[in-house]
């Protein structure tokens, strides 16, 4: 999914290079703050500088932006299409309702069904935060269906599931209760600080769970 991670974990002997925590976090941390940091920071700024209209066109833009920046980067088409997708329906949808509100609670009410999604997931046994990780390291197919792959990514997934109905509640609740500035600084709080150390964790926890599964392929698939 990301281009970096395939060339940077490149096969010896037919398996993987053995992942490191300080390579994994490098291929996936500058999109990730990219994504959290610009279109809501260039929405705020345009809000103030010319209003609603300026900061839905700020950050719409500047999602343009990153879409085309990750595009090149080579990330999954389909999950960076959809993502652009969201933020254009968004756009359109805060136009025409004119409401700030309703501008910004459509990422909170789109958080909450990632966690609906990341529970789900682990019910039907294929879970999404191992789907997600292809982008942060280049999992091969064949791992990706052992036990301790769908164990160790079914654990983050409930985690990270857990996480985003908390953080779609928290919001909710500022965003209709608070100031702008406080919801802003709320979304500030259990956005990135806090995706940062669940992201540390589940790297960790990862690579402590698949420790001792074989990186070269069974002799039947390599075969």
């Amino acid at each position: 999914m990301v281009r970096g991670a395939a060339e940077a974990a490149t096969r010896q002997d037919g398996g993987l290079t053995e992942p490191t925590f300080r390579g994994i976090l490098r291929t996936g941390l500058p999109g990730f703050l990219r994504e959290g940091f610009l279109p809501v920071g260039a929405f705020y700024v345009g809000l103030r500088l010319g209003g609603l209209p300026v900061g839905i066109g700020a950050s719409t833009a500047a999602s343009v932006v990153v879409y085309l920046f990750e595009r090149r980067a080579g990330r999954d088409a389909l999950l960076v299409r959809l993502s652009l997708g969201f933020v254009l329906a968004q756009g359109a949808i805060g136009l025409a309702s004119d409401s700030t509100t309703v501008y910004l609670a459509q990422p909170v009410l789109l958080t909450a069904a990632w966690g609906l999604a990341f529970v789900v997931s682990v019910l039907i046994g294929r879970p999404l935060a191992g789907a997600l990780a292809c982008a942060w390291y280049p999992f091969p197919r064949w791992i990706r269906e052992t036990e301790p792959f769908k164990r160790v990514f079914g654990v983050e997934s409930l985690v990270w599931g857990t996480y985003f109905f908390a953080r779609s509640g928290i919001r909710l609740a500022a965003l209709l209760y608070g100031s702008l500035e406080s919801f802003l600084l709320i979304v500030f709080l259990t956005g990135t600080p806090a995706m940062l150390a669940l992201m540390v964790w589940s790297i960790r926890y990862a690579m402590r769970g698949l420790a001792e599964t074989d990186p070269a392929p069974p002799a039947a698939l390599a075969a």
